[in-house]
């Protein structure tokens, strides 16, 4: 449909989808499918909230697509409204929290770090590429809300800095320095991994 010699970008198709043409969307739907699950996963953190976090993303997508001026990249725009997603959920959890208290116990309620820390390990588990990935994620999980959103941004998704800056509102130097603080927790983190694994 859309030929071989280059990739339409996401731009024209988000204006092919204005005009009516559905497949413009499908081709936006296939493009961002992995890369913003993925984020909006790592955000908060539990598979199903991440599915309707997703869902909902794209349907302000398809009621907002004429608000999108062309101004900022496709991808900003994208990211900006599962951000703003992602902090409202967040909201509603801790709300849920405060309210709540004597079901904090409960293995839904338990965060992110707590249900990585120690799944029932089998020897599958225990080889050491998913340990280190319970550990990052449990780290990456454990970072501030700022900093976590920017180290995603830019690892998960590879944006630059200033289209990070786009998305949260924030100059560039300021993601800068919490990319840098992020890196910084992360690699205290992970200190001990290397002598872990040497044990």
């Amino acid at each position: 449909m859309w030929g071989t010699v280059s990739e339409p970008s996401d731009e024209s198709l988000l204006l092919a989808y204005r005009g009516g043409d559905a497949a413009a969307f499908e081709a936006l739907l296939l493009r961002y499918r992995s890369p913003l699950f993925n984020v909006v996963l790592r955000f908060v953190g539990d598979r199903g909230y991440a599915e309707e976090i997703y869902q909902d993303v794209w349907m302000t997508v398809v009621e907002r697509c004429g608000d999108f001026q062309g101004s900022a990249k496709f991808s900003a725009w994208l990211y900006t409204i599962a951000r703003n997603r992602c902090i409202d959920h967040r909201r509603k959890q801790r709300l849920r929290a405060h309210s709540s208290l004597e079901h904090a116990r409960s293995p839904a309620a338990k965060p992110l770090g707590d249900r990585l820390a120690n799944p029932g390990p089998s020897t599958e588990s225990l080889a050491s590429g998913a340990l280190l990935g319970a550990r990052l994620a449990a780290a990456v999980g454990a970072l501030p809300e700022e900093q976590r959103e920017v180290f995603l941004m830019r690892h998960l998704q590879g944006l630059a800095f200033h289209e990070i800056a786009d998305v949260t509102g924030a100059p560039a130097n300021t993601v800068k320095s919490r990319m840098r603080y992020a890196l910084e927790s992360l690699r205290h983190s992970l200190r001990d991994w290397k002598e872990d694994d040497d044990m």
